[in-house]
């Protein structure tokens, strides 16, 4: 391979990539000494000309750009070999590995890192869109993307490479409808052959969402369309998880439309709704812990109630005597002192629960965990379930009506996480109130990227956890 000259000009070093049809190669210039990179396109069984007419427009695009971050255009060849017939593309070579590459050796990125990154990106894109037609890319993921001498305190330089899936807006395809980009960085709108600069951003966006997470977007779960991504990166400014969420907002009326507008609003955050930020209940001692890696939550002991666990375990024993007393019923005063005993040592049971038991409810990337704490013992109330069987977070409210009569009585909610076939419910068994509630739905909803059901139900045949 490295012997071969390619229209007696290009001596071939190396293979860089190959795909059914096409393959890029690394070579070098005999007539200027420089690295080139070499795009053929083979005539053979499995040619389509549309993938003609996308590679002649990647070459007419480059001709056409001036950009150092973009490849330049140098030559275009029609390849008649004997053992291969097809066409060849050389431009600039760009020293340099593409964010895929970074990621899977090792590298990670800082938020500043991320917000150079995305307005280097930004000005490319500002370049292309401002042509004449506007050019769009239609796919932007990590794999096209270069960086080249980075620095301590920057990314290096960034390049957009890879334009064989550009179109530019005054291109008309007749009939026909051509999907092109990759999916998990590809907008809605392209699946139905539809592309506008927009598009560009949300394929930019969802390639900084694999950044923060170091997951592609197919490995995310996603909720009416959007990426859930929020809970993966807490340590993030919100102002920053916005802006990414903004970029990739499925419907194209809600996302950003220009790159210019993405730069300012980057620079120029706007103001998170406090509607949208979860707050804890004044008064509500519950104890939240949330990161990137877990969210637990634990429910302080409630103290002494006058329910009628706490009735009985006193009036009970107390009765007993009075009654046996009353009837000068004969009975063995061992016997009488071991039933007074164990109803005292219920109650001094139900004492400890009532002044030391916390609850724990954990949810980390393996697993979800409900258990109870008490000086130093510790056990769970269901067996751990694996953190991908959570399906659901509902907020049910259960009514209950008098018997016989139609009237409300009485109005209580729990919360509710179904993983699997196991179902962890907090509310009013913990005393939780309404609002506290709906704080740690909200806070769980956001961090699981899971939409809060709202249910009401009767109080028949409910379990209360």
């Amino acid at each position: 391979m490295t012997s071969q000259i390619l229209a007696e000009r290009y001596e071939v070093h190396r293979q860089l990539g190959k795909q059914t049809g096409r393959q890029t190669l690394l070579a070098r210039d005999l007539q200027t000494q420089e690295l080139v990179v070499i795009k053929q396109l083979f005539l053979g069984s499995d040619f389509e000309w549309q993938d003609l007419k996308l590679f002649e427009r990647e070459a007419e695009t480059l001709k056409a750009l001036s950009h150092p971050s973009i490849p330049r255009y140098l030559d275009y060849l029609e390849i008649d070999e004997p053992d291969s017939k097809g066409f060849a593309l050389v431009q600039t070579y760009v020293e340099g590995k593409n964010l895929e590459e970074h990621l899977r050796s090792g590298r990670t990125f800082s938020e500043s890192e991320v917000k150079e990154l995305a307005k280097s990106l930004l000005e490319i894109l500002i370049y292309l869109h401002q042509q004449d037609p506007p050019v769009i890319h239609r796919d932007i993921k990590p794999s096209n993307i270069l960086l080249h001498s980075r620095s301590g305190h920057s990314v290096g330089q960034v390049y957009l490479v890879d334009f064989g899936s550009v179109q530019n807006q005054a291109a008309k395809f007749g009939g026909t409808i051509t999907v092109v980009g990759t999916y998990g960085y590809m907008a809605p709108e392209q699946f139905g052959g539809r592309s506008v600069p927009a598009s560009d951003l949300y394929g930019l966006g969802a390639t900084l969402i694999y950044l923060v997470t170091g997951l592609h977007p197919t490995e995310l779960s996603q909720q009416d369309l959007k990426i859930q991504f929020a809970d993966r990166v807490t340590q993030l400014n919100p102002n920053l998880i916005d802006w990414l969420e903004w970029m990739t907002e499925p419907s194209l009326e809600k996302r950003l439309s220009s790159a210019g507008e993405a730069w300012n609003s980057l620079a120029n955050p706007r103001e998170i709704p406090k509607s949208m930020m979860p707050v804890q209940p004044r008064g509500s001692d519950i104890k939240l812990t949330k990161n990137s890696e877990l969210i637990e939550i634990v429910i302080p002991p409630h103290g002494f109630a006058f329910d009628w666990v706490s009735i009985l375990s006193g009036a009970v024993p107390a009765s007993m005597v009075l009654w046996i007393n009353y009837y000068e019923i004969p009975i063995n005063p061992l016997v009488l002192r071991m039933i007074s005993g164990s109803f005292l040592l219920a109650a001094g049971v139900m004492s400890l629960f009532a002044l030391f038991r916390e609850l724990h409810l954990v949810i980390d990337r393996q697993q979800i965990s409900y258990s109870s704490h008490l000086l130093g013992l510790r056990w769970n109330h269901f067996q751990p379930a694996p953190r991908p069987d959570i399906g659901q977070l509902e907020i049910e409210q259960v009514e209950y009506t008098i018997p016989d009569t139609q009237q409300k009585s009485n109005r209580v909610s729990q919360m509710i996480i179904q993983a699997g076939n196991q179902k962890y419910r907090l509310g009013v068994k913990q005393r939780l109130s309404e609002s506290e509630i709906e704080w740690l739905a909200t806070e769980l909803s956001q961090w699981l990227g899971l939409k809060i059901q709202r249910t009401l139900t009767d109080g028949k045949n409910n379990k209360w956890f």
